[in-house]
């Protein structure tokens, strides 16, 4: 079982402030989240700083893509971007049509969905898969718990590579022990820390101690 990902998500409200919080974190973390908030604020100059700060880094744009999947996927192509996210809704054409811009696409999976869609994502060759506790539902106060993980090793035993972020702390980690999670995404969790560095650090570490290196 090889460790998980650790990727930091910019879900920052102006690139500023994003760039400042990255500095901390960027070289520690495996991935780079573009999100969607700061590309509805930046565009695809966030993309571009962000690569041009970290050229080796794997970079993905949070575009939650519902339409038009080619157009999008190729936009932040051009800007740096190595993988992108397409909504769980959108059709197979629009994944399709995202996938052959980019090296991969990742399908957010929010809201209704069924695994009867999840093997058609499979069948045109989709092969990561976000699942989210949502902001708004934890917000709600809604936690991580047995439902999740079911669902999540359901999606893993289809054979995808299934990434999970939504309220993560350092003492989540333990619940997906003995999983093969392809990455933990966190947000706030990191840069929203009184030391982005520490937290970073101890995340990845805890990651290590329970999947090895």
């Amino acid at each position: 079982m090889t460790r998980p990902n650790l990727q930091v998500a910019l879900d920052h409200s102006d690139l500023p402030s994003a760039i400042k919080d990255v500095k901390n974190v960027g070289d520690i973390v495996d991935i780079i989240e573009v999100g969607t908030i700061l590309l509805l604020q930046a565009g695809d100059q966030a993309v571009k700083c962000i690569r041009a700060m970290y050229p080796d880094k794997k970079i993905v744009a949070d575009t939650k893509c519902s339409d038009a999947g080619g157009t999008v996927a190729d936009n932040v192509q051009k800007a740096g971007a190595d993988w992108t996210t397409v909504i769980c809704c959108a059709t197979i054409p629009t994944m399709k049509a995202a996938a052959e811009k980019l090296e991969e696409v990742q399908v957010e999976l929010y809201g209704d969905w069924t695994y009867e869609q999840a093997q058609l994502w499979l069948d045109a060759g989709i092969s990561q898969a976000i699942y989210h506790q949502s902001r708004d539902a934890l917000l709600a106060g809604e936690t991580w718990g047995e439902k999740d993980l079911t669902k999540v090793q359901r999606l893993i035993d289809m054979g995808f590579r299934v990434s999970v972020t939504g309220g993560l702390d350092v003492e989540t980690l333990k619940l997906f022990k003995g999983m093969s999670i392809y990455t933990f995404i966190t947000g706030r969790g990191i840069t929203a820390a009184k030391n982005p560095t520490q937290a970073a650090t101890d995340f990845l570490d805890e990651i290590k101690r329970i999947w090895g290196d």
